[in-house]
């Protein structure tokens, strides 16, 4: 299942889109094992055809009754429709920490916010800028003053304050575990003037010493690498069939879903964190670009 993301949508381990999605998966399974169309089952349950496929595909409110009479269609144990009329029950979408600035958010930040917020384990290899869940408020600051990312003067502490706001689920309880490798181009591209970069690498060292965070650079050292040529973010829980990959790219936003997109990510990560340096020489790594930013001072 690949998805332009063009329109709003969220993953929540544990919670109401993750239990939308492994009821889609199973009814679909379902489906398939009997050999019908999604016409021909929705015909059998007294549903639309159009139901069944956006109960397949996770999309949107479940009504439970209408998950019974598929279950009943299917001709599923009693057992499993409970299972299954509990997941559609449960299915209700929840409101966000983000929900005040929806109406300003482009539907790809907002699924990007529903992921972070409910995933488990983060895995984040980016090639351009300091991840999100990392910056400090100086360097997002800086990001926000570029031509290509320039935001209206009154709207910019709006978008700071908020991204402040994202970084606390590192810092929650139920924190996710956060791998992140860095290109070498990251620590060493100035970003806001050598203070704030310096300040930013220095911010990184800490939080890598966090035990739910970990660090890596990948060093120019490591010469060509095929494993991924573009940003991307793996997210996921406790249940790998539920991992989604998140990708960026100047044209949009893509949601990658596939077990096999799913496993050609999972093995580029892999393939990263053997060739990136460990979290000992990364920090050493970053610290020495710290300085050599202040170094390079005019």
């Amino acid at each position: 299942m690949t998805e332009n993301l063009t329109e709003s949508a969220e993953l929540a381990e544990g919670g109401p889109t993750a239990r939308r999605r492994q009821l889609g998966f199973r009814l679909l399974a379902l489906r398939e094992a009997r050999g019908w169309t999604a016409e021909e089952a929705g015909e059998r349950a007294g549903v639309s055809k159009a139901t069944v496929s956006r109960y397949e595909r996770g999309k949107g409110n479940v009504r439970w009754n209408w998950v019974d009479q598929l279950c009943r269609a299917y001709g599923v144990s009693d057992d499993e429709r409970e299972t299954l009329v509990d997941l559609a029950k449960n299915s209700k979408a929840v409101e966000g920490w983000w929900v005040p600035y929806a109406g300003k958010l482009p539907s790809p930040m907002r699924l990007l916010l529903a992921l972070e917020d409910e995933a488990s384990r983060i895995s984040h290899h980016t090639v351009g800028v300091i991840p999100g869940l990392l910056q400090t408020l100086d360097y997002a600051r800086a990001i926000k003053a570029s031509p290509r990312n320039a935001l209206p003067p009154q709207d910019v502490d709006e978008y700071l304050s908020m991204r402040m706001q994202r970084q606390r689920i590192l810092d929650r309880p139920s924190r996710p575990t956060y791998q992140v490798v860095l290109d070498e181009a990251v620590i060493r591209r100035e970003v806001g003037g050598p203070e704030v970069m310096s300040a930013q690498l220095d911010h990184l060292l800490q939080r890598g010493l966090e035990p739910n965070i970990s660090i890596q650079v990948l060093p120019f050292s490591a010469g060509a690498y095929s494993a991924a040529l573009t940003s991307f973010i793996m997210y996921g829980g406790s249940d790998p069939s539920l991992d989604v990959i998140f990708i960026e790219n100047p044209v949009g936003s893509l949601l990658l879903e596939e077990p096999s997109a799913q496993q050609e990510y999972a093995d580029a990560i892999t393939f990263l964190r053997q060739e990136a340096l460990d979290t000992t020489s990364s920090a050493e790594l970053i610290a020495e670009a710290s300085k050599t930013h202040l170094r390079n001072r005019k």
